[in-house]
Formats: C-alpha cells, sequence, structure tokens
C-alpha cells in the first residue's frame, strides 16, 4: 500500500508541474505531499506490524491495531471532507482557469500551458468552445474562431472557426 501511494503521490506531483499555471494556489499540490507522507507512515506501520508479529508480542500487535485504526478514522474524515467541499474545489479551479484562459494571445507563456492543455486532454475551453466567444483574444482576432488547440486530433485542415464545431 505504501508503494503504491508512493506512486500516486510522485504521479500527482509530477503532474501538477504540467498544470502550476491554472492552479495559483500554493497549496495545490499539498494533497500530493500528504499522500507522500501517508506512504512512509504506512511502510513504518507495516515494519511494526511485521515485527509484531513473528515476535508474537500483543503490546505491538495493541498498538498496531490502534494505529491502523487511527488510520481509518483520518481516511473516513478525509473521505467526507472530501466529499463535502468537492463543489468549492470545482468552482476555484473553474475561475482560476476562466482567468488563465481570458489572459490567452497566443504567444505568451500562459498562452502555450492553455494549448498544451487542450491538446493533452482533447478538449476545448473550460466547459466548451463557447468558453471562448467572452475572451479578449477572441474579440480581438475578429475572425470568429477558436484556437488551433482546440481542434480534434487528426483533423488537416482545420481553421478552428466556430462555423465547423464538428471539427472542434
Amino acid at each position: 500500500a505504501g508503494a503504491g501511494l508512493s506512486y500516486v503521490g510522485g504521479y500527482v506531483i509530477h503532474t501538477y508541474k504540467s498544470y502550476d499555471n491554472f492552479l495559483q494556489d500554493k497549496y495545490a499540490p499539498l494533497p500530493a505531499v500528504i499522500i507522500l507522507c501517508v506512504a512512509v507512515v504506512l511502510f513504518i506501520i507495516g515494519l511494526v506490524g511485521c515485527c509484531a508479529t513473528f515476535r508474537e508480542s500483543r503490546v505491538g500487535l495493541g498498538l498496531f491495531l490502534a494505529i491502523i485504526l487511527v488510520i481509518f478514522i483520518a481516511e473516513v474524515s478525509a473521505f467526507v471532507l472530501g466529499f463535502v467541499y468537492r463543489e468549492k474545489v470545482k468552482t476555484d479551479v473553474q475561475g482560476t482557469m476562466h482567468s488563465v484562459f481570458e489572459k490567452y494571445d497566443g504567444k505568451n507563456p500562459e498562452s502555450t500551458f492553455v494549448d498544451y492543455l487542450q491538446e493533452q486532454l482533447q478538449c476545448c475551453g473550460v466547459k466548451n468552445y463557447s468558453d471562448w466567444t467572452s475572451t479578449q483574444w477572441f474579440n480581438s482576432t475578429g475572425n470568429n474562431s477558436v484556437p488551433l488547440s482546440c481542434c480534434r486530433q487528426g483533423l488537416k485542415n482545420c481553421t478552428g472557426h466556430l462555423d465547423q464545431p464538428q471539427e472542434l
């Protein structure tokens, strides 16, 4: 379990580096750090459990049981907090994404990250391509189109025009 959590925590931190422009909150990688800490603690607890079992120590096994119960209570608490605050997190992330999309001009570093995000996730805009109609970039171009990163992969003649939404 500790090795699995270590992998997940490391993967989340690695992925966070690709999307850190969208997550302006400096505490965004905190869950991944917590997952890594839990992995270390689980490894230590596993060693305590193995040693207690090997030595047939009642005190060690009692300590192991108490620690496992505390971890179970913490997991249930984390689940409940995640369920309660899921809408707040969703709203905060969407608000941050809208502000990053608003700064899009096709040249700045934020624009590169927006293009990267849309290509990797095969999406267009925060919710859909119509999100682009309210951005400064869309209004300044005047050609009624979205960035080419919105185009479906494999389409060679996609222009990003809104009159051809099947290509987006």
